[in-house]
């Protein structure tokens, strides 16, 4: 996956703000709304935008508990992970979830409306699982940053 200077400067417009119209994107990377359309449908195409995407607030949708957890399973098999991670993408609880090196196996982000809501979610999601070896949770209080924003290297002319 290649990307030019151009493409980078799109890519740092759109995730700053995705929702601008290619006419203003194109105008702020000095090409035209039809040159920034098609790289946009390229850089798509290419997977190097992975998804368009708006951060909600936890609160303002009723999931004001909001909980990292570390989780470690019993062995780390090729098919106990691909299970886990399957299950990880069925939850509507865990909004990300990573795999990871470390002390733990997996790190997930979890938001609940209440820690009662969040103890059944346990009971079924970890406590059930004979895979898992032992969960750690944190409660987060308080959001600093949220985003999904990755440094963009700028390619040199070359």
């Amino acid at each position: 996956m290649q990307y030019d200077r151009i493409d980078a400067r799109i890519l740092e417009i759109v995730q700053k703000n995705n929702r601008l119209t290619t006419d203003v994107i194109g105008e702020l990377a000095g090409i035209s709304a039809t040159a920034c359309q098609r790289r946009l449908k390229r850089l798509r195409a290419e997977g190097i935008i992975e998804a368009d995407v708006s951060i909600v607030s936890p609160k303002a949708v009723g999931n004001p508990i909001q909980m990292l957890v570390l989780v470690t399973l019993e062995r780390e098999r090729s098919d106990i992970v691909d299970r886990f991670k399957k299950a990880i993408k069925a939850s509507a609880e865990v909004v990300n979830g990573f795999y990871v090196t470390g002390d733990a196996d997996f790190v997930l982000y979890i938001t609940a409306r209440s820690m009662e809501d969040y103890e059944q979610f346990t009971r079924h999601f970890f406590y059930e699982n004979p895979d898992i070896k032992a969960v750690k949770t944190m409660v987060i209080m308080d959001r600093v940053k949220a985003g999904f924003a990755m440094p963009i290297e700028t390619p040199s002319d070359d």
